[in-house]
């Protein structure tokens, strides 16, 4: 049988079913019988866990998905020889949902269960947010407690690492507690009526990235952790496999590809703008001088310079995160003979971008001189800061420590002159910090975000959580850091402390 004719199949015993239910449903003793299910005791709700491809456990299928309420597994479809029927058959197990209905069915009877008391399990699931719910997110600093009794901050929730995915756990990490980025994908909404080519799998990173930011953000979960597996199983799809789960990627190359390729997928492009470049976008002038082969005789130097491929040239340039150089680190030891680490104040690094400071850029041909300067600051800076190094043979990392103040960081003086009186604030704070520890192909990553309600600093890396001072953060090898802006509402704050 065919794919096409097994799917039409599939949802016409499916459809049969509803029809089934309906007839239930005329029926005032079967809709009392609907409302009293007798089985609603045997659902155990610690083994539900909805963070998972949405499939049938036995025929892989998405089509007509039902989870079994009373041992957590996936089944497909409700008619006499369906999977889920079956199971219900073979093992009593006899409360099911639809994964995509939202309806409750008691199977092998098929009548659909309608009872207040499933709210909480639908919620899981799919978790919806009102306006005000979201307004109030960074004002409260109400603790959850999940079904399994832990208790956990809403926002402040620990990723699984499948096997080696925490490169992208702690950028989705520090993605999720961008307020105005979360609160766009907290409400559906907002891109579901998006329009799209037929067939553009692009898309399925925003639906994923909102699934997990509710998901991240709900205060009624049924355990204090989520999986990001359907995320990163879009990640691996759309990638075409540049990052997996399996296999180590680097966190500034995923946070690249994910900013660009969320923003194409919600329609954004040197046009139109969307949440993900209202956030985070910027704008520079780049300076680009070429220069003679160093090899050249010092008088035919001088002649190539005056010539116009030698001139400098500006172009303006949008960007979503700046880079920013380490200094070379030189590993000496003390008299202890132990290893130094050296240490350059976050403003020296900034430099790059005063529209001053020259810097030799190598190509396979050509060199360069380049230099760079701000025009416009985002209400999110991302830094990353420039840790490998790749050569044809292998990867070295700068263990150099960044010093940074966690606020009242001003850029004012990197922005153009002509610019200045267009932004009315220029102060940033520090929201998130990314970390690399270890090696380069072999280490891990952690991540430190400030929860907007408590005001407090905590550390995530992986399924563990915890506290951290703020002065322990300067301590560690930053990698990827998230500014933000101050607006008015801050300023005040600050003045009040």
């Amino acid at each position: 049988m065919s794919v096409e004719k097994r799917v039409k199949r599939e949802l016409e015993e499916d459809e049969e079913d509803e029809g089934v239910a309906g007839k239930y449903r005329r029926h005032e003793h079967e809709d009392r019988r609907s409302r009293h299910c007798p089985y609603l005791d045997t659902i155990n709700r610690s083994v539900l866990d909805f963070d998972f491809e949405k499939l049938c456990s036995i025929s892989l299928s998405h089509i007509n998905a039902y989870a079994c309420l009373v041992c957590g597994k996936y089944f497909q479809g409700r008619g006499l020889k369906s999977h889920a029927y079956i199971h219900s058959v073979q093992f009593s197990h006899h409360v099911f949902l639809n994964l995509h209905t939202l309806k409750f069915y008691c199977l092998p009877d098929n009548y659909n269960i309608i009872d207040s008391s499933l709210e909480d399990i639908t919620y899981v699931l799919k978790p919806t947010f009102t306006k005000q719910q979201i307004s109030n997110l960074d004002k409260q600093a109400k603790l959850s407690r999940a079904y399994d009794g832990t208790t956990y901050l809403p926002g402040i929730v620990g990723l699984n690492n499948i096997k080696a995915n925490d490169y992208a756990n702690a950028v989705l990490q520090a993605l999720s507690n961008v307020p105005p980025l979360r609160n766009y994908f907290l409400e559906e909404e907002n891109y579901c009526d998006i329009k799209r080519p037929p067939g553009d799998i692009m898309f399925l990173l925003v639906q994923r990235f909102g699934e997990l930011m509710r998901k991240l953000w709900n205060p009624r979960n049924f355990k204090a952790h989520v999986s990001p597996h359907e995320m990163l199983q879009a990640v691996v799809l759309c990638s075409k496999k540049n990052f997996q789960i399996t296999k180590q990627g680097d966190g500034v190359d995923f946070l690249s590809w994910f900013l660009n390729a969320l923003n194409s997928a919600l329609g954004g492009n040197k046009k139109k703008k969307t949440i993900v470049s209202d956030v985070f976008q910027g704008s520079m002038r780049i300076f680009t001088k070429k220069l003679p082969h160093p090899d050249l005789p010092a008088e035919e130097k001088e002649q190539l310079m005056q010539n116009e491929e030698y001139q400098e040239k500006m172009l303006e340039s949008p960007f979503m995160y700046l880079t920013l150089d380490l200094p070379t680190a030189p590993l000496y030891k003390d008299e202890k003979e132990q290893l130094i680490i050296p240490q350059v104040p976050l403003f020296s690094i900034l430099a790059k971008f005063n529209g001053i400071t020259e810097k030799e850029y190598k190509t396979y041909k050509e060199n360069f001189l380049k230099r760079f300067q701000l025009t416009k600051l985002p209400p999110f800076l991302i830094f990353c800061i420039k840790r490998f190094t790749k050569n044809n043979f292998f990867v070295e990392k700068n263990p150099t420590i960044v010093n940074f103040p966690i606020t009242n960081v001003d850029l004012r003086e990197y922005l153009a002159d002509e610019f200045q009186s267009s932004h009315k604030n220029t102060t940033y704070d520090l929201i998130a910090n990314v970390v690399h520890d270890g090696k380069p192909n072999e280490g891990s990553y952690r991540i430190h975000v400030l929860h907007h309600g408590t005001g407090k600093w905590n550390e995530l890396q992986d399924l563990q959580v915890t506290d951290i001072l703020p002065q322990m953060i300067t301590l560690s090898e930053a990698y990827i850091q998230i500014w933000k802006r101050r607006d008015d509402d801050d300023e005040k704050k600050q003045q009040g402390a």
